[in-house]
Order: structure tokens, then sequence, then C-alpha cells
């Protein structure tokens, strides 16, 4: 169990696996300015809402969104227990830790793309969830006391929330009320559980390289710690979480499905000397043989298919490396990847 409890355990040095090139790792440069994603009410009046969304869809593919439906309470209950299961001795943490990609529920270190080598000051408690609800709680830890309970309720709520995002973008693209019902959203709901350690050296390591989210639509809770950062005209950009706010990011199966009107960006985690962060991350995904491309109301003569119709088990195996560069979306620009293995 090589984690980052052994290779850093005290947190007064940063261990040589874990240092990036200052060359791969260019910092936000808007005056280091920590700026808000937009902010969408979802309490107000529904065409505002759907309006909302959907500018900020074809924006900047990420928004935080309050008065979502999910109580103060259930949001104050998972960040506990999640941070309790962590503060937990490495011994008693030990027989759930995995680097077996293939297995449903584990602990591991770093990502779940293939990074070459690369290491990341992440830990990671993964759990699967299948819907409707059944026996899934079943499989995961069962320390701390209430972590399955807390991590069911919890995701039941937060997907539901990603569910009426997803109703609202129909609305507001012409795609059939139920387009996302079914196979394309049926798939095990994926929670992560990221923890990141405080860092002696914040500016020559990364919590998560530059990403997009190869999912359908992506929910975080984000916490009251900074670390989130987002790619914007050029720069990277760094986010102030809202409190009891979730922030949605859009998958790259939502770009896919409207032939690119809406953007699913790059974003990227850092890490900090001052305090640890834990994020929670609920990912609705299609299921394995989910066949998923550009649907017909975006496409026309003048707007021919950008994206391959793809099972979601091929894209992700097609999609799965990560790799470092000091251009932001380098490696992410869905479009011309597909170009290349088509």
């Amino acid at each position: 169990m090589e984690s980052i409890l052994e290779l850093n355990p005290s947190h007064q040095s940063l261990h040589d696996g874990f240092v990036v090139p200052p060359d791969q790792l260019p910092p936000a440069t808007s005056a280091a300015a920590v700026v808000s994603l937009p902010v969408i009410d979802m309490s107000r009046n529904r065409d505002d809402v759907r309006r909302a969304i959907l500018d900020a869809g074809k924006e900047i593919g990420l928004f935080q969104v309050i008065n979502h439906g999910v109580p103060e309470e259930v949001m104050q209950e998972m960040e506990a227990v999640c941070e309790e299961f962590f503060q937990m001795p490495a011994a008693d943490k030990a027989d759930f830790y995995s680097e077996d990609k293939t297995k449903r529920n584990r602990l591991f270190s770093g990502t779940t793309y293939e990074t070459g080598g690369d290491k990341y000051l992440l830990e990671c408690l993964r759990l699967a969830c299948s819907f409707p609800a059944g026996d899934s709680a079943t499989e995961w830890p069962d320390k701390p006391h209430r972590l399955r309970e807390v991590v069911e309720k919890y995701t039941t709520q937060t997907r539901g929330v990603g569910m009426e995002v997803l109703r609202l973008l129909c609305e507001g693209t012409g795609l059939r009320p139920d387009y996302f019902d079914g196979d394309i959203s049926g798939g095990d709901v994926v929670i992560g559980i990221n923890h990141y350690p405080r860092c002696p050296n914040p500016d020559a390591t990364l919590g998560l390289p530059p990403h997009c989210d190869r999912n359908l639509i992506t929910l975080i809770l984000p916490g009251p710690v900074h670390g989130l950062e987002v790619a914007y005209k050029g720069d990277w950009i760094k986010v102030d979480p809202v409190p009891n706010a979730l922030t949605v990011v859009l998958g790259l199966q939502l770009e896919v499905v409207t032939n690119g009107m809406l953007k699913s960006n790059e974003h990227r985690v850092m890490t900090n000397t001052a305090k640890a962060r834990t994020s929670v991350v609920v990912f609705i995904e299609p299921t394995p043989d989910c066949l998923i491309g550009p649907a017909e109301e975006f496409l026309s003569e003048d707007n021919p298919p950008c994206y391959r119709t793809l099972t979601f088990s091929e894209f992700k195996r097609i999609f799965s490396v990560v790799k470092l560069g000091s251009s932001i979306n380098l490696t992410t620009n869905l479009k011309d990847n597909q170009k290349e293995v088509i």
C-alpha cells in the first residue's frame, strides 16, 4: 500500500514522486484572483433558471447552483463523515486500499486516468451506487459509523439535482424532455470522496491534473477550502466556493450529444500549505454499452457531426490518458482528438 501517507508521512517536505516540472504547471495568472463561477438560484422562475444554465453551459461548462433542494444538514453530514473517514488511522483503511482500477469500490492514491507514472497529491475513496438504489452500500466501508447511511442519502438527493439540470438543458436546447433518462444516465452513480493533504510546496505539485470529465454530468460538494481551478479564456481561474452550493460540471458526453454547443471544460485541483481539502464528487454516467453520438436536433447540412458515435465503455478506453502540458486544453480538445483516432 504505497499511499500518500507512506510516501509523504510528515507533510514537511514534498516527496520527489509528486514534483511537477515548472514548465508543466502554469499558475493562475489573473493576479491570482479568486473569482466565482456563475451562481444560479434554482428557486427562481424556471425560464430564468433554464436560460442561465444554458448560457453557462455554452460559455464555460461549469457553474454553481444554490437552493437546489439538498438540505444543508444533509450536506454537512456528508462533509463530516468524509472528513472522519480520512482522519482514521491508515491501518483502519488499509483493507479497502487497492490499485485495481476494475474494482467498483476502493481507496487509492492519485487519479483514475493513465498519467504515465506521474503522481498527484490525492487520496480518493471511490464508491459505486446502483440506481434505483439497491444493496450497493453493503460493499462500502463500515467505518466510520453511519458512513453508508449518510453517503447513500446524500448521493440519492444529489443525483436528483443532476437529473433536474439535465431536464432544464433539454428544455433549453430543444431535446425531448426524457432524452437523458434511461441508459444515458443509467450507469452506476460513482461517488469520489477526494482528500488533498496539506502540502509543504503547493507550487510544485497538483492535487489533480488538468482534465475534462468523461461522464454525462458531475456535481461537486467542494468544501470551504479553495483548490479547484478552471480553464477560461487562455488562463486558469481560481474558483471561490459559495456556501451551500453545488458545483456542476458538464461532462464530455453532453458536449458530444449537443455536437459542441455545450462545453466540457478543463479543470484541475491545486493544493495548499494551510489546510487539507476534502471534496465530494458525484458522477452521473451512461451504462457501459450505451451508444452516444450527436443528437439529430443538432445536425444539419451546414452542421455535420463533429464527434464519433461510441459506446461509453469504448469512449473511456480511448480517452483514458491525461498528460501534463503548458498549454491549456492541450489534451482535452475532443474534436481534434477524435479525428486522430478515426
